[in-house]
């Protein structure tokens, strides 16, 4: 009988996006990462850049239109606009019921073919898969200046800490550490 597989160290990076550009930027650079399959789970509060992370990704994977916030259709397919797979962007922010209400979706039947990126997706999509992305967005709001500001004038609140962990077989020998450079 043979030994079951051990389970893989998660495979983490950490970095610092100071624009909704290069939130795009990291998008684009992550979508160079992902294939069919992947899922993707996107954390952060209200405003954090969630869906701007995945505007990138859309252009990075190149599907057809825009990717806008799927908050109130709660998921959109974006059809590849070449031989790529396509992109299905959740907004589980108004599903309450977990993985019962997540089934309604049919993400299990889309997965394998697409990248799926579920925004708001902490509790509710983990049971989908074992290998998954998870990315967590902090907004810095409210912290003190940066040396060098003048006084009086204000900082802007668009610096993010982005957490990225891969978890899972897929993503054991992922390097997240060239999404930084």
């Amino acid at each position: 009988m043979e030994a079951p597989a051990a389970p893989h160290d998660p495979v983490e990076t950490e970095l610092t996006v100071t624009s909704p550009e290069q939130m795009r930027e990291l998008g684009r650079r992550l979508a160079k990462l992902l294939r069919a399959g992947d899922l993707v789970m996107l954390t952060g509060e209200l405003g954090a850049g969630k869906t701007t992370l995945t505007r990138g990704l859309g252009e990075g994977l190149g599907i057809r239109g825009a990717v806008t916030s799927p908050t109130f259709v709660i998921a959109r397919v974006h059809p590849p606009l070449g031989d790529g797979p396509p992109l299905v962007h959740v907004d589980a922010y108004r599903l309450g019921g977990g993985l019962d209400e997540m089934e309604d979706l049919d993400l299990d039947v889309s997965l394998p073919e697409s990248v799926v990126v579920v925004e708001w997706g902490e509790g509710k999509v983990e049971e989908l898969t074992d290998d998954r992305l998870q990315v967590v967005i902090h907004r810095t709001v409210g912290t003190a200046p940066s040396p060098g500001t003048a006084p009086g004038e204000q900082e802007t609140d668009e610096v993010r800490h982005v957490s990225l962990t891969g978890l899972g077989e897929r993503w054991a020998a992922v390097d997240l550490s060239v999404l930084s450079a």
